[in-house]
């Protein structure tokens, strides 16, 4: 089997991404369509106006196959925000994560960010392990329903 790939996210990825992000969340968190809209408008904005100099997406790829996506964009001049992350069902378990992470966070790092923040829900327990693991900090919880779902909204910071 080929090594595994972290290559750079082009449009070619969007359809995939989007179908992914549907599907995981519907099937793991019982999300609703909400969700799908939300992730479309995030790449779609993306495609259409990042700055490459200082924002960046990325698709695990191997044979052929995407196992994976990251990305990091501009939420002010010192902080970058992480979005998207995801990992497919038979990607986890082999350090593709961590790997994922840390090329997010060095590009951040290599831009001149001073910190990075990302959102999420509580009840991805082993995103929230592997960013406490890598010297992320639980910021902020907040009981929200979204997605039609009753969840804990966690905001999580770290300096670079």
């Amino acid at each position: 089997m080929d090594p595994i790939e972290i290559r750079r996210f082009d449009a070619a990825d969007r359809d995939w991404l989007i179908e992914q992000h549907e599907v995981h969340y519907a099937a793991a968190e019982g999300f609703d369509a909400t969700f799908g809209v939300l992730v479309t408008q995030i790449v779609d904005a993306f495609l259409a106006d990042h700055d490459a100099s200082c924002e960046a997406g990325w698709i695990a790829w191997q044979s052929g196959q995407r196992l994976g996506s990251i990305f990091c964009v501009r939420l002010d001049e010192a902080t970058a925000k992480l979005r998207l992350f995801l990992l497919t069902p038979e990607a986890r378990g082999q350090g593709l994560g961590k790997r994922m992470l840390a090329t997010c966070m060095g590009f951040a790092r290599d831009y001149g960010y001073s910190n990075m923040q990302l959102w999420t829900h509580e009840s991805h327990r082993a995103a929230g392990a592997l960013y406490a693991k890598t010297g992320w900090t639980l910021v902020g919880e907040k009981p929200v329903v979204s997605f039609g779902q009753q969840n804990v909204e966690q905001t999580w910071t770290i300096t670079l």
